[in-house]
C-alpha cells in the first residue's frame, strides 16, 4: 500500500517541478502578451501625447511583433523594482538600458549585448571639475540605487579609495540626480552616456568631467526560474538581425540622433527662452498646430529655430517674422503681414504641410518630416539633389540619416555641378533639421508631468508607424 501511494506523489512532484521550469516562450505565446518592465526615462520608455515611445519600447515592440503577441510594457520607478518584477515573474523581460554586470548575470539570464555605453561623471560648469577617480573623495556624489554605477563605486572603495562616499537615489530615472547637481545640492552625478546625451538639453550647465569606467555592454535580463533557452534564442536572433540590416542604427538615430546637434550655449539659451519667450505664444502655437494637424511641439521647435519665438525677427536677406518667411512664400501662403505671429505661424505650418505632400509617397515618417524640414530650409530642389547623391553613393534616399550625410556635398563643386539645382548650403540645412529635432525632443519631454505614472500599455492590434516601417525592412 505505501508503495502504491508513493508513485502518484512522485508523479505530482515531477509535474510541479515541470511547471516551475515552464518554457518562457510557450508562456508568452499561450498568453498572447509579452510582459516587459522598463524604466520611465527619455532614453528608455515614456509616454508622450502620441502614446508610448522610447528606444527600449521600440525594441520590445519589434520582438512582440515578431512573436505575434501584444506588448504589455510597464515602468518600474526604481532599478530595484525592475529586478523585483523579474524575480517575482511579473515580467518576462527587463528592457531598461541595463548594463551587464557579474552580480546581475549571476542571478538573471541575459541576452547578447545590443548596445554599449560608458559611465560619465557629471558636474556643473563653473564648479571644481574632478579629473580622475582620486578627485571623487570628499565630494557629494549621487547615483542611482542598485545601479552598475553603485557597484563601480563599491569596487573603488574596496580596492583604492576607502574614504569614498556617495548617496544613492531610489529612483529609476536620472532627472532628479541631474536637478540636484544643477541646483547645487550635489556636486557630482554618475550617469550613463546615453541618458546624459538625451537629457543634457534640459540641463545645459552640466558637463562631463571624465569617463569613470570602460565601455559597458547593454543587455536584456529575463525572469529566472524558467526555461529561457528558446526565448533567448529569439531575442538574440532579433538583435543580430537588427544590427545586420541597419535597423538598430536607425532606431538609435530616431531616438538619440539629435542629441549632440546643439551646443551647450545653445541649449542654455533655449532653456532660458523656454521659460521667458515661449509662454506668451504657447496657446497660439497650440491653436495653429491643431488647425493644421501638426504636433505643436514640432511647430514650436521650428519657430524657435527660425526666430527664437520673436515675431518681429528679421534677417539681412529679408526673411521676417516668427517663422521667417520670404516675401514670395508669404504671398503664396496668403500671408499679408509677416510680423503677425498668428499669420506667420499659419503660413509656416501651411508651407510645411505643402512640402510634405509633395515628397515622394514612399518616404515614411519620421524621415518624411525631417526631409520636409530640410526642404523648408533650402528648397525641394536641393533636397532632391541630395537624395540623388545619396542614391549614387549607395545610400537610401528614403532615409533622413543617409540623406543628411550627403547634404554637405552640395557645397562641393565636384558634387553640386553634377546635380540639377547646383550649389546649396547643405551643411546648414542638415544642422537646421538636427537642431529642430533636439528642441522638439526637449519640448516633448519637458511637457510630460514629473513623476508621470504610465498605465499598462497594450497595443494589441497595431504598433506605432515607425515600428511598422522598420519591421517591413526586416522581412
Amino acid at each position: 500500500m505505501p508503495y502504491r501511494t508513493a508513485i502518484p506523489v512522485l508523479l505530482l512532484l515531477t509535474l510541479l517541478s515541470g511547471c516551475a521550469r515552464q518554457d518562457s516562450l510557450d508562456r508568452i505565446l499561450t498568453r498572447g502578451e509579452l510582459f516587459v518592465v522598463s524604466r520611465n526615462s527619455p532614453a528608455t520608455f515614456y509616454q508622450d501625447k502620441t502614446g508610448p515611445t522610447g528606444f527600449e519600447y521600440a525594441l520590445a515592440g519589434l520582438l512582440a511583433e515578431e512573436l505575434g503577441v501584444a506588448l504589455n510594457m510597464t515602468p518600474a520607478f526604481s532599478l530595484g523594482g525592475v529586478f523585483e518584477r523579474l524575480q517575482r515573474g511579473d515580467a518576462d523581460i527587463a528592457a531598461a538600458g541595463l548594463t551587464l554586470t557579474e552580480r546581475r548575470a549571476a542571478h538573471y539570464p541575459h541576452s547578447v549585448p545590443y548596445d554599449s555605453l560608458v559611465t560619465q561623471v557629471v558636474y556643473r560648469a563653473g564648479k571644481r571639475r574632478p579629473r580622475s577617480v582620486g578627485d571623487l573623495v570628499g565630494r557629494d556624489i549621487v547615483t542611482l540605487a542598485d545601479s552598475s554605477h553603485s557597484e563601480t563605486l563599491q569596487a573603488l572603495r574596496a580596492s583604492l579609495l576607502p574614504q569614498l562616499t556617495w548617496e544613492e537615489i531610489p529612483e529609476a530615472g536620472t532627472a532628479q540626480m541631474l536637478r540636484r547637481v544643477r541646483d547645487g545640492s550635489a556636486e557630482l552625478a554618475l550617469i550613463d552616456s546615453g541618458e546624459f546625451a538625451v537629457q543634457q538639453g534640459l540641463f545645459p550647465r552640466l558637463r562631463v568631467a571624465f569617463e569613470l569606467a570602460p565601455e559597458e555592454k547593454m543587455v536584456w535580463y529575463l525572469s529566472p526560474g524558467r526555461d529561457n533557452q528558446r526565448l533567448l534564442q529569439r531575442i538574440n536572433s532579433l538583435f543580430r538581425n537588427l544590427k545586420e540590416n541597419g535597423t538598430l542604427d536607425r532606431l538609435r538615430d530616431i531616438h538619440f540622433g539629435h542629441a549632440e546637434s546643439v551646443s551647450r550655449m545653445g541649449s542654455h539659451t533655449f532653456m532660458r527662452n523656454l521659460q521667458d519667450a515661449l509662454p506668451p505664444y504657447r496657446d497660439l502655437i497650440q491653436t495653429v498646430a491643431e488647425e493644421y494637424q501638426v504636433d505643436w511641439h514640432l511647430l514650436a521647435a521650428i519657430a524657435y529655430q527660425e526666430s527664437h519665438w520673436n515675431p518681429r525677427a528679421e534677417s539681412p536677406t529679408g526673411v521676417r517674422g516668427m517663422m521667417m518667411l520670404t516675401l514670395p512664400t508669404a504671398r503664396e501662403m496668403g500671408i499679408d503681414n509677416r510680423l503677425s505671429a498668428e499669420q506667420s505661424l499659419r503660413g509656416g505650418a501651411r508651407y510645411l504641410k505643402n512640402i510634405k505632400r509633395r515628397l515622394p509617397a514612399d518616404i515614411y515618417e519620421p524621415d518624411r518630416t525631417w526631409m520636409a524640414l530640410a526642404a523648408y530650409n533650402i528648397g525641394l530642389g536641393h533636397l532632391e539633389d541630395a537624395r540623388v547623391l545619396t542614391d549614387r553613393q549607395g545610400g537610401d534616399p528614403h532615409l533622413w540619416e543617409d540623406v543628411m550625410q550627403r547634404l554637405p556635398l552640395l557645397e562641393q563643386a565636384e558634387f553640386y555641378q553634377s546635380v540639377r539645382h547646383g550649389y546649396a548650403r547643405g551643411n546648414e540645412a542638415a544642422t537646421y533639421v538636427q537642431n529642430i529635432r533636439h528642441y522638439y525632443s526637449v519640448l516633448q519631454w519637458q511637457d510630460i508631468p514629473k513623476n508621470h505614472a504610465l498605465p499598462p500599455l497594450r497595443p494589441e492590434e497595431y504598433l506605432p508607424d515607425v515600428l511598422q516601417n522598420l519591421s517591413l525592412k526586416m522581412l
